[in-house]
């Protein structure tokens, strides 16, 4: 059965996808397979994890899992070519634009770095780092509770505090530093009435009317 298109012209690949990654001399990549594949459920098909890719830079080494449909093209060493085994696949097409974006997010993390900012808003609000007796660094934090709150700083990711009100972290891997991020907002995300709150880089809220009894 043939589904019907709107247009008669051919179908494209996807934009992202065959998009390629631009990399500079200092950027290492290497491929090894993995000892014990990791299998995803993927609804009634699976996607296999067979090799793991290391990207290093200035910045440090990013691993990234890999599935076997994927395949990388270093033909061009400026450039590196995202391939897949079967365009026509509707899994391996979904996930091609998406392991692009994370291999050039790894490119860019190695190299430039990537930074977030988390900005604090409220009366009495504020963020400071600190250390404990063990050496670890921690995030504190008072958001309008009695007690002061935190987290850890994890491995790779480095936490600046030009202001009392304002908290900028960096680190190589984007999805570990909006990770952490994350976690530090939810401990007190905005509030729509008063516009209290933890927000994440420029995010804004639509402030609602208070409730009147």
């Amino acid at each position: 059965m043939f589904r019907r298109l709107f247009s008669t012209t051919a179908r494209v690949n996807s934009h992202i996808g065959s998009s390629p990654v631009f990399i500079t001399p200092d950027v290492k990549l290497s491929s090894m397979s993995m000892l014990i594949p990791k299998i995803i459920p993927k609804g009634s098909q699976q996607i296999k994890l067979t090799s793991l890719l290391s990207i290093t830079g200035p910045n440090g080494e990013i691993n990234l899992p890999m599935p076997d449909f994927m395949k990388i093209d270093q033909t061009n060493p400026t450039a590196l070519k995202i391939q897949i085994h079967d365009s026509k696949d509707k899994i391996q097409k979904s996930l091609w634009g998406t392991y692009r974006s994370l291999i050039n997010n790894a490119v860019i993390g190695v190299t430039d770095g990537h930074s977030s900012t988390l900005r604090f808003k409220g009366t009495g609000y504020r963020v400071s780092l600190e250390k404990d007796a063990k050496g670890q660094e921690w995030v504190k934090m008072k958001v309008g509770r009695c007690n002061v709150e935190g987290l850890p700083i994890p491995e790779n990711i480095v936490c600046e505090t030009p202001s009392q009100t304002l908290l900028v972290l960096k680190g190589p891997d984007k999805q570990k530093l909006n990770l952490f991020a994350a976690r530090l907002r939810n401990m007190r995300p905005p509030e729509p009435y008063k516009g209290k709150g933890i927000y994440f880089n420029d995010e804004t809220i639509k402030l609602k009317a208070k409730k009147v009894k």
